[in-house]
């Protein structure tokens, strides 16, 4: 039985690896930025599940003026928007880090289903207001928190998927 990668919090306070639900974020349509100033047209407010990326440290001593957060997915939400990955196989390279930007996190409800995993998008960071998180926290009541070594895990992954060089050129291969 696999350990829960999840741990239940309340509270306003804020901390990497913290997931919540309904967070308004802005979408950008495919015009934005070409109507000159009709460019808010092509903008719009929608919800998403984010998980904080920021670290803990930094949002305990009030370091930071925007909270750094990343799309998290079920499978099947992820699916629908890229249907690649409901080939067989593609979520095993995704759990095995070799698709670069996407990070699984255990399922909240069952550790031991893998089917109830959630995605995490690195290539999509959103900044969002301290405070604004903080009342969000609070009004969820209980709220869910990766667990150690989870959290450090993900912090890795995210810190890995940034550090990335591609070279020009590489030493050749041995024969």
């Amino acid at each position: 039985m696999a350990k829960p990668f999840w741990t239940k919090v309340s509270g306003k306070e804020l901390a990497q690896g913290d997931l919540l639900l309904g967070c308004l974020v802005p979408q950008f349509g495919a015009d934005f930025g070409a109507a000159g100033e009709g460019a808010a047209e092509a903008l719009s407010v929608g919800e998403q599940t984010l998980v904080i990326v920021t670290q803990s440290c930094d949002l305990e001593n009030s370091k930071i003026e925007l909270v750094a957060l990343c799309p998290a997915y079920t499978l099947p939400e992820f699916e629908e928007h890229n249907p690649k990955f409901k080939t067989k196989g593609r979520w095993e390279e995704v759990r095995k880090g070799r698709v670069e930007g996407l990070h699984l996190l255990g399922s909240p409800d069952n550790p031991d289903d893998n089917k109830g995993a959630l995605v995490v998008d690195f290539g999509q960071i959103f900044s969002l207001p301290p405070a604004y998180l903080e009342k969000k926290a609070e009004a969820a009541g209980t709220r869910l928190r990766l667990d150690s070594p989870y959290l450090e895990h993900f912090s890795q992954a995210f810190a890995r998927y940034f550090m990335r060089v591609g070279l020009p050129s590489q030493i050749p291969q041995f024969k």
